[in-house]
């Protein structure tokens, strides 16, 4: 059994704040947001491909990924990472090129939970231009996107 991935959209404000536990070192869980191979594996909706054509996390780096659905449907995905600082912060940008200028800024923070090195916590927020930006990400998926991808991510920690 995983542990729940706390979404939060409030009515009215461009931001969405995502929270989720891992029974995994920090260190463990990081190491999966930082190694490409890793990242392909756990990234995204299940049945999903994943296609990595860059993926630099280093401050100052950049990203670019497909996703293609059973049915052929190809969705790209790109941004910048502006802070990296291993098991500790990753500040990117993010935008999904079906909604081209619709830019977000997410911050992703890492820490040791209740079971101290045991446990890493990830709390994530994303701010969009508009509330109409935000709502479209949640409207085309980005929630089952997000609980799907940290539940193989889960599969992916376990010892």
């Amino acid at each position: 059994m995983t542990n729940p991935t706390i979404i939060t959209a409030p009515e009215g404000l461009p931001f969405i704040e995502i929270v989720r536990e891992f029974d995994a070192p920090v260190a463990a869980v990081y190491a999966a947001y930082a190694d490409p191979l890793l990242v392909a594996q756990w990234l995204g909706p299940d049945g999903y491909d994943v296609d990595l054509e860059s993926y630099d996390l280093v401050s100052g780096g950049h990203y670019r990924y497909l996703h293609t659905n059973p049915a052929g449907d190809v969705f790209a995905f790109r941004g910048s990472f502006h802070t990296v600082r291993p098991e500790e912060l990753i500040i990117q940008t993010f935008e999904w090129e079906g909604m081209p200028d619709s830019v977000s800024l997410e911050t992703i923070r890492f820490t040791s939970g209740a079971a101290g090195a045991a446990r890493a916590v990830i709390r994530g927020w994303s701010v969009f231009p508009s509330v109409e930006a935000r709502d479209g990400m949640v409207q085309n998926g980005m929630e089952r996107g997000v609980v799907e991808g940290y539940g193989r991510l889960d599969a992916l920690l376990a010892p």
